[in-house]
């Protein structure tokens, strides 16, 4: 007799456990070719396609990472949708970035305008750049005004993944914290709008994000963030979760 379980308490979607909540995680694989993917122990049928990826009437490339948590043992991916053009509001306005990866919307120079940032390396930023910054300076635990820069950024935004591969390496030992919702009930997501480092364990942070307008998350998970299987019911976290998860993962 072979028999898969789980607890009864875990929903499942055809049998693999979905979960909510900040989870601590590594960085395994970016952009893996379906022989990779098999090794990680995600199941595909083709060959996944990064580049040239039509959704809606844009195009994007995709930088995927894949993300494991070895508490719960499981895998999930942060998928960023990019392209090697500059990001612009409805407003016109077009985002801006610096060395340190601080970014900001402007008609101009940024730091013409705000005292608070900085002029070194600004110019206008590509379209995914700014998420991918931000998820890069949590999992490098970059230092506040730190420089996140990426050599070949342009490259990278048509879908060159070398020195994203590089980076694998180069931080095999870091982790970071991301927070994880489902969506429709069956698909598990990444929350984009707030990475987190591992040390210290700020869950406030990830809190003001959720709270903020431009920054919601479209996916259930639970009020508290701690990381648990899911439940299938849609709780908005408030200002009054706590700021530092007890677990240790």
């Amino acid at each position: 007799m072979a028999i898969q379980s789980n607890s009864s308490e875990i929903e499942v979607s055809g049998g693999i456990p979905l979960y909510t909540g900040i989870a601590s995680v590594s960085v395994v694989a970016v952009n893996p070719t379906l022989a990779e993917l098999l090794k990680l122990g995600v199941k595909l049928k083709t060959e996944p396609v990064y580049t040239d990826v039509q959704i809606g009437e844009n195009t994007y490339n995709k930088l995927i990472f894949w993300l494991q948590n070895a508490t719960h043992d499981f895998t999930t991916k942060l998928e960023i949708l990019c392209k090697p053009e500059h990001r612009i509001a409805k407003s016109g306005k077009f985002l801006y970035i610096n060395k340190s990866g601080q970014t900001v919307f402007c008609d101009q120079s940024p730091s013409e305008v705000y005292d608070w940032y900085s002029s070194d390396g600004v110019r206008k930023a590509f379209t995914g750049e700014d998420i991918l910054t931000d998820f890069v300076k949590a999992w490098a635990n970059t230092p506040s005004g730190g420089e996140c820069t990426l050599d070949t950024i342009e490259q990278v935004m048509k879908g060159d993944v070398t020195e994203l591969s590089g980076l694998i390496e180069h931080l095999k030992n870091n982790k970071l914290r991301v927070l994880l919702g489902v969506k429709d009930g069956k698909y598990q997501e990444v929350y984009k709008k707030h990475f987190g480092r591992l040390k210290p364990q700020r869950d406030d942070a990830f809190v003001r994000a959720l709270n903020n307008e431009f920054s919601t998350f479209k996916a259930e998970y639970n009020s508290d963030l701690k990381l648990q299987p899911y439940s299938p019911e849609l709780i908005v976290a408030s200002e009054a979760s706590p700021e530092a998860e007890s677990a240790p993962w």
